[in-house]
């Protein structure tokens, strides 16, 4: 399974070369997180040349989002913004990305593998998207009853907005972009029954794990408290957000986390000492100190 991943810059991991078998070109690839019993994996890649791939199937449900550069996916161009989703066994036409492209490429419920296809077809059902001409929806609207309604449990604090890029309407399993007004607070603390994880795609958001600036991400397996939530208040915060399945959130007030037990060579009396963290994930190196164990 994936370990919770909370937070890293993408700037602080090293790079490893891109996992797109049957590509030619050069590309390379941030792990962003990873995990090592099924290949599922979140990356950033970056193409130093030109690339190209021809048309084939994936072994994993793989999705692409462009963060810079441009691409072309069979008939369609997608610049800064586009994004594609195939699911498994799904044909994907073939590819063709501008050198100094840089793309998320999300695999779920697979590895890298690729099976190219002896076809000239070009066009395919997958899902293909230019988020930079969808419109925002207030997330209220989905609330309350929208087409956009796939959201259940609690009531959502005014000033977030969404586009939905994909959704799998057998699982619930959904990526989209979320966008944060400056100033925009909610303060219990929540957890889900799905995994959760962001990048963050500009300005920036302070919560229990720190300050997400652009750049940053986590991944977050089911069951884990978080919250406290401030967007920034120039800009506000907006990240591409992923969940395995339909978002519940279950909320909790005055949380507070008690380790108890008696020090032996560490607290009051030897003041180099720390306390014992709880619940501590991966955590890249610029990101900072922990901040006070109780909030989580």
């Amino acid at each position: 399974m994936r370990p919770h991943v909370e937070l890293v810059d993408e700037r602080d991991l090293l790079w490893h070369m891109a996992e797109l078998p049957h590509g030619k070109g050069d590309a390379r690839q941030r792990n962003l997180s990873y995990d090592e019993e099924n290949g599922a994996a979140s990356t950033l890649v970056e193409f130093q040349s030109d690339w190209y791939r021809s048309a084939g199937s994936h072994a994993a449900q793989t999705e692409w989002y462009v963060l810079s550069g441009s691409l072309k996916i069979g008939d369609r161009d997608l610049g800064k913004g586009g994004y594609w989703c195939a699911i498994p066994g799904e044909t994907t036409p073939s590819i063709k990305v501008v050198a100094g492209s840089r793309v998320l490429v999300f695999r779920e419920h697979g590895n890298w593998e690729f099976m190219p296809e002896d076809t000239s077809v070009e066009t395919s059902a997958i899902t293909i998207v230019d988020s930079q001409a969808m419109e925002w929806y207030d997330i209220m609207d989905a609330h309350n009853g929208s087409p956009m309604d796939f959201e259940r449990g609690g009531t959502p604090v005014p000033g977030l907005y969404i586009k939905l890029l994909w959704r799998d309407p057998k699982t619930g399993f959904y990526t989209r972009l979320i966008k944060a007004k400056p100033g925009w607070r909610e303060h219990p603390l929540a957890h889900h029954p799905v995994f959760e994880e962001a990048y963050c795609l500009d300005g920036e958001f302070d919560y229990n794990y720190g300050q997400m600036t652009e750049g940053q991400y986590f991944f977050r397996p089911a069951g884990v408290r978080h919250g406290d939530f401030t967007a920034g208040e120039k800009e506000g915060c907006t990240w591409i957000l992923r969940c395995d399945g339909d978002l519940v959130d279950w909320y909790t007030d005055n949380a507070r986390v008690e380790m108890k037990g008696d020090p032996v060579n560490w607290g009051d009396e030897y003041p180099e000492s720390e306390p014992p963290v709880h619940i501590q994930p991966v955590r890249s190196r610029s990101i900072g100190p922990w901040r006070d164990p109780s909030y989580q």
